[in-house]
């Protein structure tokens, strides 16, 4: 019995062999590059091969692919023969004839083997990699870029010739395993995972974030026949009693055209309550300039250019330059984190 050992042997090595090869396939291309960047430049070495690995995803298929295929061919060669024999130890000791023993013991031995291949080769290796990716990568991708140029010749020869049969089906080959989403994959993902109930989005703060990125300012804006705004004559007092009446901090001035031109906030008028000061137009060192901002402009650019000139209200404009709106800073966040319980709305 002792000659059927060593093929024994070489199945368990093999299918070892083979389990490595796909479980460090599955680990390149799922491993988060997130994950792995970090421990990068904290100095780990593992971490650098990993990254390595991703950005040449396609040699590493190629490497795996030839392991595999190797592994697959080397196991029924050498394993299937020891199995083979071993089982036509017990089947003699039957009445079937030495054909049918034959036969049945070859049966057994490819039907064991594919089996082992299958499950503890291929399935047992993916599950794991799939499972714990970025661990995976970790441990299984130095070898794998040790092993790649080893046969660099062989696998970059290979991987050349199937690059070139994609260019003539006119794809176009990629070596760095995607680690990136668009917005709709982005969104999907969110969605998927609260549905699933592994995230949790009970404020809607994350779908709101992704039809932010789809609005304009126009969205948003306040028509101007909806304002509650003062003449550009307005004094402290009537800003006083706007804030009593509407009960709102900020208001738009208006010049004679009805047109904005600035705004003022409650607490310029403050120190301006009581006294002749009161009574007199605000003065015009305190009124606030408004930016002009393109109706059509996405909303995330219309926030980028408020927070750009400190700015709370800005004024909505059409392709002529004539203001059709207000948009205030509050309502933009809103579109955000949903309802801001603040004064400053004005609708």
């Amino acid at each position: 019995m002792s000659e059927y050992v060593p093929g024994l042997i070489w199945l368990i090595v093999l299918l070892g062999c083979n389990a490595f090869f796909v479980g460090a396939e599955f680990a390149t291309i799922s491993a988060r590059r997130s994950q792995i960047e970090p421990r990068a430049e904290q100095g780990s070495r593992a971490a650098r091969t990993s990254l390595y690995a991703m950005e040449h995803a396609t040699l590493m298929l190629a490497t795996s692919q030839l392991g595999i295929t190797v592994c697959s061919l080397v196991i029924l060669n050498v394993s299937e023969p020891a199995i083979h024999h071993l089982l036509e130890i017990p089947l003699g000791l039957t009445s079937m004839t030495a054909e049918m023993i034959t036969v049945l013991a070859f049966v057994i031995a490819l039907v064991l083997v594919t089996f082992l291949h299958v499950v503890f080769g291929e399935m047992v290796p993916k599950n794991i990699s799939f499972s714990i990716p970025d661990t995976a990568v970790l441990i299984l991708a130095p070898p794998l870029v040790f092993l790649s140029k080893v046969f660099r010749p062989v696998i970059w020869t290979l991987n050349a010739l199937a690059n070139g049969v994609l260019r003539l089906c006119r794809v176009e080959p990629k070596d760095e395993a995607r680690s990136t989403y668009t917005l709709d994959e982005v969104a999907g993902i969110v969605e998927q995972s609260t549905r699933e109930g592994v995230l949790e989005d009970t404020t809607g703060a994350l779908s709101n974030a992704f039809e932010f990125t789809t609005k304009k300012m126009a969205d948003v804006e306040v028509p101007m026949a909806q304002m509650v705004a003062l003449p550009r004559s307005a004094t402290p007092d009537e800003v006083q009693q706007a804030l009593a009446e509407h009960g709102f901090s900020r208001y738009v001035l208006l010049d004679r055209e009805q047109d904005p031109i600035g705004y003022v906030h409650l607490k310029d008028v403050m120190d301006l309550s009581g006294g002749a000061a009161a009574s007199q137009p605000f003065p015009a060192k305190r009124v606030r300039r408004l930016t002009s901002i393109p109706r059509t402009a996405d909303l995330e650019d219309g926030l980028a250019s408020m927070r750009r000139h400190g700015s709370h209200v800005a004024r909505s404009v059409d392709r002529d330059g004539r203001a059709t709106g207000i948009v205030f800073l509050e309502d933009i966040i809103e579109e955000l984190v949903g309802q801001v319980d603040d004064a400053t709305s004005a609708s």
